[in-house]
């Protein structure tokens, strides 16, 4: 047995070695091929990337501005002393912080968002900015910068986009928030053609998220404020009175404490700044991805057209 297996051990080796010089072979004769995919599908990439828009990047970080999240350590005291009048306010056991963020990319807030500063256009009808005119490309298919009106379809009608197509576009192509597990940070990123947009839109969300939870608050204060005063009309024992007082005082505080603090859920320690250097596309990347592609697609394309000849 040991002589058959050291008589077929050369074969062996001959019959790699010549399975290598054809594969060699085979890579060689069909170079022009190989080479035709690669410059062909480099142009392709190249092409791709030029054709992409630029795409700029601004960053705001922000923190929490109440450890405990806006008036929630008061709606605690609140409670306490409303039990003691024998009257249920509800609980405060909600995070403010953790709501402030859900609210910050919940649709309504989006959709109000958006209107409120007029963004549609920017949104869904421009496909460039000019760095010298400080001014936007439209698509004129959509949107006539002239008269300020969306085009018409074939039907008629308008082809202005609604707020579920704003809110979506913002969300996919424009807006994420990440948050850091160890400081407690939140990062906002505002994606943009226009650098100068990104900036504005990122500080803008950041003012307006807390104008919002401001406004709610003190509204909620503030219903607070009536529903005690009726109940303290209705009672005459001197005990019951004082603990009214006592609410009313705590929810009056809650209300101006919240006007005379702008950054209300959020402080913002790193503002927003108009980029300098674009985010997307990488080109030179895109550029070398198609080129690899194109090579071994090309020479997936030689080995096939090789193992049809031969069969």
């Amino acid at each position: 047995m040991n002589q058959y297996a050291h008589i077929e051990q050369p074969n062996q080796y001959a019959d790699d070695e010549i399975d290598l010089r054809q594969l060699f072979a085979t890579l060689w004769a069909g170079k022009w091929l190989i080479i035709a995919f690669t410059i062909v599908f480099a142009a392709g990439g190249v092409a791709f990337a030029l054709s992409k828009p630029d795409i700029y990047q601004a960053n705001v970080l922000v923190a929490p501005a109440n450890e405990e999240g806006g008036t929630q350590g008061l709606s605690g005291q609140l409670g306490g002393l409303a039990s003691l009048a024998g009257i249920n306010l509800g609980s405060g056991g909600s995070n403010q912080i953790v709501i402030a963020k859900e609210v910050l990319q919940s649709r309504a807030f989006l959709s109000n968002f958006i209107r409120k500063h007029k963004l549609a256009v920017p949104l869904k009808a421009t496909i460039g900015w000019d760095m010298n005119s400080q001014q936007w490309h439209y698509d004129r298919e959509l949107y006539n910068p002239g008269t300020g009106e969306w085009q018409l379809n074939d039907d008629g009608e308008s082809k202005a986009p609604t707020d579920w197509d704003l809110v979506k576009a913002f969300r996919e192509n424009h807006l994420s928030v990440s948050e850091s597990k160890d400081t407690g940070m939140l990062t906002l990123s505002i994606k943009s053609l226009s650098p100068t947009a990104a900036k504005e839109w990122a500080t803008q969300l950041i003012a307006d998220i807390n104008e919002h939870m401001r406004r709610e608050d003190v509204g909620t204060s503030e219903a607070r404020i009536t529903y005690l005063e009726s109940k303290l009309s209705e009672t005459n024992i001197a005990g019951m009175q004082q603990v009214f007082y006592q609410l009313i005082e705590s929810e009056t505080r809650t209300v101006m404490l919240a006007n005379a603090q702008p950054e209300y859920v959020f402080k913002t320690v790193d503002p927003a700044v108009a980029p300098q250097e674009k985010s997307e596309p990488k080109r030179a990347l895109i550029a070398v991805l198609a080129v690899m592609l194109g090579g071994m697609l090309g020479v997936f394309v030689v080995f096939v057209r090789a193992f049809i000849k031969k069969n």
